[in-house]
């Protein structure tokens, strides 16, 4: 009798342990490992501590991100060919020996590039880069050549102008002048015979000799005249020159914030050659009644220089302002050919543009300011070319006075 009450007693202690339990795990105190992941912070349980992976979960790697495809490379297809150069056109293989000229050159390290400018002048580049195949290169010996019967005869012909030995001691006489007024040609004109020019502005005349000393005599009793190269300047023929004069012209182009260091900016330098560039390079013809040349002139200048207030503050001096400048420029080109008779003087003029050397805007009454003016200096250059004749034995004394030019008037005015 009494084992009844206690299985009772025991029935009813069950009964509330499971209800104890079932509001436990209501209220958050115990949770089974099959409870979903997205409820907690992976990898911690409630209170922060580490839990360990147990049967039943599983943890996926992370995935490596698979590497870029490399960029396709292109497909060239190259071949041997038949091993012979194509002669579809009647191409020939001709070697031109242009020692009597390389020798006697010692002005420049590679005087057979001379040759090959001229031919490439003579036929235009396309003849060379185009059908029918070609080659032309050279050496300080030969000069190499496969194009077809008409090209090598014009091949021939100017690689006769330089070898050739009647003109070897051949010389031209350069010389370059401005005036800043054009009012010259008033009194010349009738003495000037036109020539052909490409270039938008400049004119060119060919004048017999004697009218040429003249008007440079006329030309060097202006106040406005200046002389820019050796009247004694001589050049060989086939050989070039070039007169320049040149200056850096410093400005200030900007500045860098730098906190760190007094006055709290750093300015940037800046810098533009101011000048002007002629190049020279005559060559006399085969039967000697004609000189070809080719002139190329380049003229920079900064005609002023704009300035910029820029703001620059810093802690010590909130309000500081610096200046930087923005230069205002003027650029001409030009490059011509010319052909003319040797007994007479090619005359070359620029037109009106950027002085060939920097001048000070000055009154010209002293005493007096300078008036405001329609704009920049302007000037037009002359440039006066003619055959010396024979110039002596040999090449010795012209490529002197070349030497003697580039050091006299090389960055000087």
């Amino acid at each position: 009798m009494v084992v009844r009450p206690l299985l009772a007693i025991f029935a009813v202690l069950l009964m509330a342990g499971a209800t104890l339990g079932q509001a436990a795990s209501t209220q958050g105190g115990w949770r089974s490992t099959s409870d979903s992941p997205a409820t907690l912070p992976s990898g911690s349980d409630a209170v922060g501590r580490t839990i360990l992976p147990v049967s039943g979960t599983t943890t996926e790697p992370a995935t490596p991100a698979a590497p870029a495809a490399a960029p396709a490379q292109p497909t060239v297809q190259v071949s041997t060919g038949n091993g012979t150069l194509p002669n579809g056109q009647g191409q020939l293989w001709r070697e031109y020996d242009i020692n009597p000229y390389t020798l006697r050159v010692t002005s420049t390290n590679r005087p057979e590039q001379a040759i090959v400018d001229w031919i490439l002048r003579e036929t235009g580049y396309e003849a060379w880069h185009s059908e029918p195949l070609a080659v032309l290169s050279a050496n300080s010996r030969v000069l190499r050549v496969y194009h077809t019967p008409e090209m090598q005869a014009v091949v021939a012909n100017i690689v006769g102008r330089f070898v050739n030995r009647a003109a070897e001691t051949q010389g031209f006489g350069l010389q370059v002048v401005s005036v800043s007024s054009p009012n010259w040609r008033a009194k010349a004109h009738r003495l000037l015979a036109p020539v052909q020019v490409q270039t938008a502005g400049v004119q060119a005349w060919v004048i017999e000799k004697d009218a040429a000393a003249a008007l440079l005599g006329d030309l060097r009793r202006r106040s406005d005249f200046r002389e820019h190269s050796s009247p004694q300047l001589v050049v060989n023929n086939g050989q070039s020159t070039v007169v320049s004069a040149s200056r850096a012209r410093n400005y200030t182009r900007d500045v860098v914030l730098r906190p760190d260091a007094w006055p709290g900016f750093e300015p940037q330098a800046g810098y533009l050659d101011e000048g002007f560039s002629l190049e020279f390079n005559p060559l006399l013809s085969a039967d000697g009644q004609s000189i070809d040349a080719a002139v190329k002139c380049s003229i920079d200048q900064v005609e002023k220089l704009i300035p910029v207030v820029l703001e620059v503050p810093t802690t010590v001096a909130p309000r500081q302002r610096t200046q930087v400048e923005v230069p205002q420029t003027a650029h001409f080109r030009f490059h011509e050919r010319f052909r003319w008779p040797v007994g007479k003087v090619l005359l070359i003029a620029t037109g009106m543009r950027a002085p060939p050397v920097p001048t000070d805007n000055k009154s010209l009454v002293p005493g007096l300011p300078l008036t405001l003016s329609s704009g920049p200096a302007r000037a037009e250059m002359l440039v006066f070319i003619e055959s010396k004749g024979q110039t002596g034995a040999g090449s010795t004394a012209p490529a002197a006075a070349q030497a003697a030019e580039a050091t006299s008037y090389q960055g000087r005015y």
